[in-house]
């Protein structure tokens, strides 16, 4: 067996608010957010072999392929399933790392979306998100691909019909350690719940801004020069930043404004993930044959 499936996308995500509502007696947080999907995808190709090893090449320069989450999903599918078959991934790396975007869960959950179908495996989506979520609390919203309200760790997801603002998006190339934004002392942790329909009418934020801005004081800077042209928020726990607009043009404008804090691009939030599509485009070429 020697086929290969390319064009597999793996979308980055924002988190439009973040909230730290608690800390759970295993020392996990408890989150309130809605995740949505924006560009850049990183891009995934799919060889399989008569296995069972797990191969990959690409991904995040340094990173032992031990180590990356595709790799470690390709496993666990097998481990759940008792697949015998193998796979060599390639990974297009386009989000950067460490920078709140959710670029290896992504990769992780459509490396799990893909094997699920080229391998036959035949689990059940609710059963994918099981498995994403043994490998991280962000995992289960990229394998159901909608933009979703999430609470406990995250991996409490209700599929919900958010707006579509164009984004300015500025990564100031700065890679924010997640564990020590949420091991600060000083980080808010008792944030007020809401619900689904306060997230239209009340003010919002990311608990953890605070935490980033002083512990990494070029993320504060490039959050300060992009507040100057709309309300501006950390994704995650950072360091990307976004602003959102109501139209591309004012978009263009922040933008131009903020060139030189480091990467920056102008896209919009999207509610449904390109992965679906992709898987669809699969199973109806399976279908076909």
């Amino acid at each position: 067996m020697s086929q290969r499936s390319t064009g597999w996308p793996a979308p980055a995500k924002i988190n439009r608010f973040l909230h730290i509502t608690g800390r759970r007696p295993d020392g996990y947080h408890a989150l309130q957010t809605l995740f949505q999907f924006i560009d850049p995808c990183d891009g995934l190709d799919f060889t399989l072999t008569d296995g069972p090893e797990i191969t990959r090449d690409g991904g995040v320069a340094g990173l032992p392929a031990a180590d990356d989450l595709v790799v470690r999903a390709a496993r666990a599918l097998q481990a759940r399933t008792g697949c015998r078959a193998g796979v060599h991934i390639h990974v297009d790396k386009r989000i950067p790392a460490g920078a709140g975007l959710g670029g290896g869960s992504s990769d992780a959950a459509t490396t799990l979306v893909a094997l699920n179908a080229l391998w036959g495996c035949g689990l059940s989506g609710t059963a994918l998100e099981a498995v994403g979520l043994e490998l991280g609390a962000d995992v289960p919203v990229f394998v159901r691909g909608r933009a979703a309200w999430a609470e406990g760790v995250g991996e409490r997801l209700t599929v919900v019909e958010a707006d579509r603002p164009w984004l300015v998006v500025v990564d100031p190339r700065v890679e924010v350690s997640t564990a020590a934004v949420f091991g600060d002392p000083k980080l808010t942790r008792h944030t007020e719940r809401i619900t689904i329909s306060g997230f239209k009418t009340m003010a919002l934020r990311n608990d953890c801004e605070a935490t980033v801005r002083r512990l990494y004081p070029p993320v504060a800077s490039a959050i300060d020069a992009l507040s100057e042209y709309g309300p501006s928020r950390l994704t995650g726990t950072g360091g990307c930043l976004f602003a959102c607009f109501n139209d591309r043009d004012a978009a263009e404008r922040a933008r131009t404004g903020v060139d030189g804090r480091g990467t920056v691009w102008v896209t919009r939030a999207a509610s449904r993930s390109p992965l679906l599509d992709r898987l669809a485009m699969q199973q109806a070429s399976s279908n076909g044959a």
